[in-house]
């Protein structure tokens, strides 16, 4: 696989390309992009968007798989697939936990410590209580196993908000939310999480009346501020590995 580094992104494109080879490509997306269609009739999506994209190679025999996926609200690295063999190469990769992925987090308060670790199971909590959000996620002692590696980047004392910091998050297992549901676990959740943060009203509260003045003096900010940082992986013998900085509306908010 020859990499091959695009000069300049289309400026018509919700997102930014990091890099691309004959079978990949790497690219940044931003807050608020779904990733993949929900329902018929719904907003565009960054899947339809690579479709647009990579129109010659589909027309060719290629394909779109997305290999990692993120939340509306997630910014960061999405990889994905261009040809079936190339998806095929990625998911048993990722099966054998050869895609390594990295996450930047702004979370509420000071960690004791600066390095920690939490082996924590996750189930969906409807599973065993009722639960008033069907995908909210808890720790539990029937979860699938789950484990979660955090480091201090950087201790913030924000003019507005006190204490904050800059987490680096590396997750080892794939569960869904998992930095989220760690994070609000160890005391520290996720500045603007709406499910895992102050109260889970906030959540109930968007869906029913979106983002207000209320909402935003509780949460800080109008999506969770988690980033995909850094995804890397080793196919054919080659190493392949993308990295994001901190998006711009996260580095307007520390500002």
């Amino acid at each position: 696989m020859s990499d091959q580094v695009p000069s300049q992104t289309p400026t018509e494109l919700p997102f930014r390309i990091l890099g691309e080879t004959t079978d990949l490509l790497a690219i940044d997306k931003p807050p608020f992009l779904l990733v993949h269609p929900s329902k018929p009739g719904g907003p565009v999506t960054l899947w339809d968007r690579l479709r647009e994209l990579l129109a010659y190679e589909i027309a060719g025999g290629g394909q779109v798989s997305l290999i990692n996926r993120l939340d509306r609200e997630t910014s960061g690295i999405v990889l994905v697939a261009k040809n079936a063999a190339a998806a095929r190469s990625c998911a048993m990769a990722m099966a054998r936990g050869e895609i390594a992925k990295e996450y930047l987090a702004l979370v509420v308060g000071w960690p004791e410590g600066d390095v920690w670790d939490v082996r924590e199971p996750i189930l969906r909590l409807g599973e065993v209580q009722h639960s008033r959000i069907w995908l909210k996620r808890a720790v539990h002692p029937e979860g699938a196993p789950s484990h979660t590696s955090f480091r201090v980047v950087e201790r913030i004392r924000h003019p507005l908000h006190g204490r904050l910091a800059l987490i680096h998050c590396t997750p080892h297992t794939g569960r869904t939310h998992q930095i989220r549901v760690h994070l609000a676990h160890s005391g520290y959740p996720v500045v603007g999480d709406k499910i895992y943060g102050p109260s889970e009203d906030c959540y109930l509260e968007f869906i029913e009346t979106g983002w207000s003045r209320g909402l935003e003096e509780r949460l800080m900010l109008p999506r969770h501020a988690l980033h995909s940082c850094s995804l890397s992986v080793t196919l054919e013998g080659a190493k392949h590995r993308w990295q994001s900085p901190l998006p711009e509306d996260l580095q307007r908010f520390l500002r």
